[in-house]
């Protein structure tokens, strides 16, 4: 019975909507809390701290979701690519074809005899999707998709630049870089463990990664808006 039941769910299911997910959201905290930091420490005012990290949220926003579709548009164009020369092959040359994918299943342990039945078999099924997954390494479980890609990483770096801004327009004004830079490392780090337990890693080390790098990233933006401030 528990043959029947069983199933699996695979991380490597979730690597597309997720890699982007993960980024997006860490991106838009990053860059609009270090923006904002870096503003208010040169001792901007409110409305011109708030313009700013909404600027940058805009252009953040966008420059995501510019960057991953051209990004993943080229991983596909690839992929394509490699599967139209071997589409072409398997027309002109099939029995070459076969060969090659047995010699591929040969040189992952099996008997020549047994590598070729399998060769033959998945041929028969479904040749472009054997040479696909064994001979390019292409799954049908990863393939990219540009357009997915490019509105998930704009939404998340949206919704994560949203949060320094909203803690911009409710802290005081006095202490707006302490009250952002404080709750951007709460949101980092249980953004960084959410993203770990998706997919399927150490909640901590995730949390600490982000946390550490958005620690510095506001740190380097604090000192510059300080220096600059300054010698305004």
């Amino acid at each position: 019975m528990s043959r029947l039941s069983h199933s699996e769910v695979h991380m490597v299911h979730r690597i597309g909507w997720l890699r982007a997910a993960v980024l997006g959201a860490n991106d838009g905290l990053v860059s609009t809390a270090s923006l904002v930091v870096g503003v208010a420490a040169a001792g901007s005012a409110r409305p011109e701290i708030l313009i700013a990290g909404l600027a940058g949220l805009v252009a953040g926003a966008m420059s995501m979701a510019a960057g991953e579709y051209v990004s993943v548009s080229s991983q596909t164009d690839a992929e394509q690519a490699d599967i139209a020369r071997e589409t072409r092959e398997l027309r002109e040359t099939p029995e070459a074809e076969l060969d090659e994918l047995t010699r591929n299943y040969v040189a992952r342990g099996l008997d020549e005899s047994l590598a070729r039945q399998v060769a033959t078999q998945l041929t028969e099924k479904d040749a472009l999707g054997a040479h696909s997954r064994d001979e390019l390494g292409i799954p049908e479980t990863v393939t990219a998709h540009p357009i997915q890609a490019a509105l998930v990483s704009a939404a998340t770096f949206a919704v994560g630049a949203v949060v320094p801004l909203i803690i911009a327009v409710l802290a005081p004004a006095a202490q707006i870089t302490l009250f952002v830079a404080i709750t951007t490392l709460a949101a980092l780090a249980v953004l960084g463990g959410l993203g770990a337990s998706a997919g399927g890693a150490g909640i901590f080390k995730g949390a600490m990664r982000v946390t550490f790098w958005g620690a510095l990233a506001m740190a380097a933006t604090a000192g510059v808006g300080m220096l600059f401030g300054v010698v305004a």
